[in-house]
């Protein structure tokens, strides 16, 4: 290989509770004692939105990190029924056990994830609790409840609208009818409503709960990436100030924190891509 791609790359299968997964590892040539499993949610594939996951990948083996991405059952070319982002600890397990074998002598092992494969990263750790992963790359973590989308619609864009002169020029020209108006009344409803169970009930913690509880029980370090133009992201924030079990989130102890402005959710430019492959090799060669 070439000096202008310092890396290898190869197709992968490996078994998951019966089923066959499909991934691609790529390998640096002059690798370090660290290694990245890029999570996959869904709908996606191991491509990546704009082939964000390849060209991350190639990125961080040109760094020296071994990175494998892989379809989860149901996605791709992998076999299995589809699942959702809560019911993916095996694969992502499986895929650990994988990167291990492939690479051995790895130290420390980072779960890469965007929006719901964020979230399941969270979930993994917090109910497998397993030491080979060191480090958790989290980009527009998902945590959106029917109360959360509407507490960031009345936030973020209705209290916009009502600021501008030209909503209420249609409001009074009859533009803007009741339907509408009735919308923002039942948004604001809901966004005010009381919050569900108490976190403290195990039997009724919710995804939510059981994320905060993954992130203040992770001892090792987080790298959190938020689009500055993004709504996931805006819940994000808005979901965590607001819920008891995420008191204090932002205090833990080896976060760090990059908010990029104008970016939206899947990084879809070459520079916001750019900006988030060069930030994860600073963070992985830090930590």
């Amino acid at each position: 290989m070439s000096a202008q791609h310092p890396f290898i790359e190869e197709a992968l299968t490996f078994s998951c509770e019966q089923e066959t997964l499909v991934g691609v590892l790529t390998r640096p040539l002059h690798p370090t004692d660290s290694g990245v499993v890029i999570v996959v949610g869904g709908p996606q594939t191991r491509v990546g939105s704009h082939r964000q996951f390849v060209l991350l990948a190639r990125a961080l083996a040109a760094a020296g990190h071994a990175v494998l991405r892989f379809d989860v059952r149901g996605m791709g070319d992998s076999r299995g029924a589809t699942r959702s982002f809560e019911a993916m600890d095996d694969d992502v397990a499986a895929a650990l056990d994988q990167l291990c074998h492939s690479v051995p002598g790895l130290r420390r092992v980072v779960l890469w994830g965007l929006c719901d494969a964020a979230s399941a990263a969270l979930l993994y750790c917090q109910r497998r609790g397993d030491a080979r992963v060191t480090g958790l790359c989290l980009l527009n973590p998902w945590v959106r409840s029917e109360q959360s989308l509407a507490k960031t619609q009345v936030r973020h864009y209705y209290t916009q609208r009502l600021r501008q002169k030209e909503f209420w020029l249609k409001l009074l020209s009859g533009r803007v009818g009741v339907q509408a108006l009735l919308g923002l009344w039942q948004k604001w409803r809901l966004s005010v409503s009381a919050p569900g169970a108490d976190p403290s009930e195990t039997q009724n913690l919710t995804f939510q709960d059981r994320m905060a509880r993954g992130w203040k029980g992770f001892a090792g370090p987080i790298l959190l990436i938020l689009s500055g133009d993004d709504y996931t992201a805006r819940e994000f924030l808005a979901f965590t100030a607001d819920d008891a079990a995420w008191c204090g989130w932002s205090q833990h102890a080896a976060l760090t924190r990059h908010d990029l402005p104008g970016v939206d959710h899947t990084f879809s430019n070459a520079q916001a891509r750019a900006q988030v492959e060069q930030l994860t090799a600073a963070w992985l060669a830090k930590v």
